[in-house]
């Protein structure tokens, strides 16, 4: 970044490993981001090795050792905790985590807006109980066994006040001699039992997870929720939207032909017209053609 631009309020935090991303997906994500943003941010990428071909506003970070485990990569992603551990993250500025196969469409930063990011966690909201008052009172009225839960493809948060959730993670697997409680079984699922006290739900207005925002299980439903007055506002003023779980990529997406439909894993099903999406689907178009 260039010492005549002001200094950084804020650090966008990106994850990868392995081979299936390259530096132009990495770059393009960054490049996004940081032309719709009100202010430019830190990126920092926690990497396994060298990522040849980086834009120079990309910083890296060695991935912990620990949390390189095979079973740690697979559909869990519990590797995705190691940026909690002390000394991965710079501690100065509060930071927003970002999936790779995240579409960004607007001001990352208004997720700054929602709540205080000194010790709350935020996370896209995943389960019919929601984070809250209502949610942390079964938690401890149920030592800890029901919690409300969240989906960890955008994360805000301060690293300066979440090593305990790295710490816990790796003491538990210590204790058990592997992933011996439920919890464990996904990095999300962690993030939301640990730090319950301290989680809080970015609104849909905000952020949505493609399959979840779009994909029902019949035409009719498809249909019918993308005439709501009210969900095609929301729809239109979204900043990210996440296509993890979703075994048809935004690459392969907007190869499809109008009024084509895709059906996923859960039998939810996707049209790909207007009529559905609005002008989401020219705007995906436009985003991932490049």
């Amino acid at each position: 970044m260039a010492d005549s631009q002001p200094a950084p309020s804020w650090q966008c935090v990106m994850i990868c490993w392995g081979d299936r991303y390259g530096a132009e997906v990495i770059n393009h994500l960054a490049e996004n981001i940081l032309h719709s943003a009100s202010s430019a941010p830190r990126f920092v990428l926690m990497t396994d090795r060298a990522r040849p071909g980086l834009l120079p506003e990309i910083q890296t970070v060695a991935f912990p050792e620990f949390f390189l485990k095979d079973e740690f990569k697979g559909p869990g992603c519990q590797a995705k905790l190691g940026m909690f551990q002390k000394g991965v993250l710079p501690e100065d500025l509060p930071a927003i985590y970002v999936d790779l196969d995240t579409a960004i469409l607007g001001d990352l930063t208004r997720a700054f807006d929602f709540q205080p990011v000194e010790e709350t966690i935020q996370l896209l909201q995943s389960a019919v109980l929601p984070f809250g008052p209502l949610a942390r009172l079964i938690y401890r009225v149920t030592s800890e066994k029901k919690y409300a839960r969240g989906n960890s493809s955008v994360v805000v948060f301060h690293p300066a006040h979440c090593h305990f959730i790295a710490e816990r993670f790796k003491a538990l697997y210590e204790k058990h001699g592997g992933m011996g409680i439920r919890p464990m079984v996904a990095d999300e699922r962690f993030i939301s039992w640990v730090a319950q006290p301290r989680m809080r739900a970015l609104p849909k207005s905000f952020a949505v997870k493609f399959p979840t925002e779009f994909m029902l299980p019949s035409r009719v439903l498809c249909y019918l929720k993308s005439s709501l007055p009210w969900i095609r506002r929301r729809r239109e003023n979204l900043v990210a939207i996440t296509f993890c779980g979703l075994s048809n990529k935004p690459e392969t997406l907007i190869e499809l032909q109008e009024n084509e439909e895709v059906v996923d894993n859960k039998n939810r099903i996707l049209i790909w017209n207007d009529r559905v999406l609005g002008n989401l689907r020219h705007r995906l178009m436009k985003y991932y053609s490049s």
